[in-house]
């Protein structure tokens, strides 16, 4: 409170005592009655010049900070080997239930697998483990507190970057717990595979085996690759003290179509502890055909490697990057892609009308309007030399195909020249333009309804596209995956139905199985309202799964869930129409949490090591608690809160002054006066 306000606060004080001691008190006998009216005429004069000066009252409100103890606990299923749950959740508790610690910090708990998820239950029931990503989870949860990060894990991983290079950042110090068995035992095992996913018929195939031995002794053993019961590739192997690594590469004969399965075996060592990961099983997918995409262009870019990359991410697809001076068979493509055209492609546009072949147009600084203008392609703009940055926005209406928003809200702007876009009501838009958080209602990327199939593209710097969707994924998976489907869809020939369903031939255990499909009504608009149910089987089974698939967005899903190995059939019908499609899908065993004998402790050393932190082992949580409860880094922190307050919001003080002048009218109601 000011001086200032004080000095308007005794004033009014003193105004009010003065009105009344002239009003009651001065030369008039004093009776009782009118020390009572001088009591509460002041009072309420005083009320009423107190509230007009309105003074701000402060008040400091204290509240005590305690930093985070953050449990993160592996739930995979190679813990299981390591630790038993129950034991292990009891240690956590009584860590957990220390009143010391419960008095320090604020403790949550959370566990692991692919994902980071809450809860303290136990049962190391993981496909996979990713601490990595966990690590980077719970900080993103916390970001704006401090505390401390407690890694409770065997070690092992198996999907995501390497969690030896996670760097802790300011205010979360991490302290690793490592579990488990840290002996080291003598092992063989499969430590990696590659192989395509596709191979082409009457080809052959590399495939890639990366082996391991953990041991001192020299030993001998024998590595053969089997095709059913067959064996197609053998190698006898030494591994010494000294040699402790063998990279095998085989080439097998893609003989036919179709799915096909091997396993790869090494002959284990005698009284190996762990046998599982001395075997894995693979599957490849045998095809005759491939996609030829044709990238058509008069200059160089970064976009065009973006596209060619993302083509090529799928096997099945072959693309090519020409310049327009080149002697070109368009017949030998079944996708043009036309980047930033001008008049020298003239010829190119009348080809591809003569041969009804699909394209894919895109634009960019360099494109000449005028020339896109005169093609009447169904769209045309007015452009000027000036650029402008535009946004893209998903379009959740667009039901052509399936596709769902990858996070194009958080991509950077693509440039394009300034002018309004015309376009037809052929177009089903994907992504509209947003111009300075403005939704213009314009079409950023948009295909055609009709064949032969044209889409476009309406800007340049796609490339900064997909490297965002790497820094959000850390893969180009999702990005390529998205904009593949879209690359096939302008290549198929096959006309649309309306019943489609989506599916790989194949799975690798351990991972969900997700099965979409989209039912279109008879004018070939995505339905919502549809019914439909699959019936899922296994070959080698009579029993069989009946279940609805469940509506999302603009598809229908059912989820399988993690199924056994085997081939499985199954056929999707929509009840109302009685449309129906089956397929079938094979899914091959192989468990990465099954391939270790032992805990990563060198690896959660390193952990500990880039993060200027200690090791602990599970028997050491009286020492880590002493480290908690002794650091300086994680005491509790005391803020206070200052808050003004005016006092006319102190609606109370209304009241009392209502109470005043009630009371003096009821006294001069007793008295008579009234």
């Amino acid at each position: 409170m000011t001086a200032t306000t004080i000095v308007y606060i005794t004033l009014a004080l003193a105004v009010a005592l003065g009105f009344a001691f002239f009003q009651y008190l001065y030369k008039s006998p004093r009776r009782s009655k009118d020390y009572i009216f001088f009591a509460l005429r002041s009072t309420s004069i005083f009320l009423i010049l107190l509230l007009l000066i309105n003074p701000k009252v402060r008040s400091v409100s204290y509240e005590l900070i305690k930093p985070k103890l953050v449990l993160l606990v592996d739930n995979s299923e190679s813990m299981a080997m390591a630790e038993d749950a129950a034991e292990l959740e009891k240690d956590l508790d009584l860590l957990k239930g220390d009143p010391e610690i419960q008095q320090r910090f604020d403790i949550s708990n959370f566990r692991f697998g692919e994902d980071l998820q809450s809860g303290d239950s136990i049962n190391f029931s993981e496909g996979f483990s990713n601490p990595q990503r966990a690590m980077e989870q719970a900080e993103d949860i916390f970001q704006n507190a401090s505390g401390a990060l407690l890694l409770f894990s065997d070690g092992n991983q198996t999907l995501g970057r390497d969690y030896r290079y996670f760097r802790q950042r300011d205010g979360m110090k991490l302290f690793p717990i490592v579990l488990g068995d840290t002996a080291t035992y003598s092992d063989l095992s499969i430590e990696r595979l590659n192989v395509n996913r596709y191979a082409f018929l009457n080809n052959r195939f590399p495939v890639e085996i990366f082996l391991n031995y953990r041991g001192t002794r020299n030993v001998e053993t024998r590595l053969q690759l089997y095709s059913g019961n067959s064996v197609v590739f053998s190698k006898n192997l030494d591994f010494s003290e000294d040699h402790t690594s063998e990279i095998v590469r085989a080439e097998l004969q893609a003989g036919s179509v179709g799915v096909k399965t091997f396993r790869v075996q090494v002959e284990p060592l005698q009284n190996e502890k762990n046998v599982e990961n001395n075997q894995r099983n693979f599957g490849i997918e045998v095809i005759d055909e491939r996609t030829n995409v044709l990238i058509l262009t008069s200059m160089i870019h970064p976009d065009l490697g973006a596209f060619k990359k993302l083509i090529e991410s799928n096997q099945q697809r072959k693309a090519e990057i020409r310049n327009i001076s080149e002697n070109i068979q368009i017949e030998d493509y079944q996708l043009v892609i036309v980047f930033q055209p001008d008049y020298l492609f003239k010829d190119v546009f009348q080809q591809l009308a003569k041969a009804g072949k699909p394209y894919f147009l895109v634009t960019g600084s360099k494109t000449d309007w005028n020339f896109i203008n005169f093609q009447q392609l169904g769209l045309n703009k007015k452009a000027t030399g000036q650029q402008q940055e535009v946004f893209p926005v998903f379009n959740s209406q667009f039901s052509t195909f399936q596709l769902d928003d990858i996070g194009f809200g958080d991509y950077p702007p693509l440039s394009m020249k300034f002018g309004t876009l015309n376009y037809d009501s052929n177009f089903e838009v994907i992504l509209q333009q947003s111009i300075q958080g403005v939704q213009t209602g314009e079409p950023l990327l948009a295909i055609s309804k009709t064949r032969p199939k044209f889409g476009f593209l309406i800007g340049e710097n796609f490339w900064r596209w997909r490297a965002e969707s790497y820094l959000q994924n850390a893969n180009f998976e999702v990005f390529d995956e998205f904009f593949g489907k879209l690359i096939l869809n302008l290549a198929s020939q096959e006309q649309k139905q309306r019943l489609e369903i989506d599916y790989e031939n194949f799975y690798y255990g351990n991972r969900q199985i997700r099965i979409m499909a989209q039912y279109f009504d008879e004018n070939y608009k995505f339905d919502p309202s549809g019914f439909l149910e699959i019936r899922l089987k296994n070959k080698d089974s009579v029993n069989a799964v009946t279940s609805s698939l469940l509506l999302k967005n603009n598809h229908y899903e059912f989820n399988a869930g993690e199924l056994a190995a085997g081939t499985y059939n199954f056929s999707i019908t929509e009840k109302t129409s009685g449309l129906s499609k089956s397929g079938s899908f094979q899914v091959i065993d192989f468990n990465p949490e099954k391939q270790f004998t032992s805990s990563n402790l060198t690896g959660m050393q390193e952990l500990a090591n880039t993060n200027h932190s200690e090791l602990y082992f599970k028997d050491q949580l009286s020492q880590l608690k002493d480290e908690l409860l002794n650091s300086s880094e994680f005491t509790p922190v005391q803020k206070s809160h200052e808050k003004a307050v005016p006092l006319i919001d102190w609606y109370y003080l209304l009241f009392v002054l209502i109470a005043v002048f009630a009371a003096e009218w009821f006294y001069r109601k007793y008295l008579g006066l009234i």
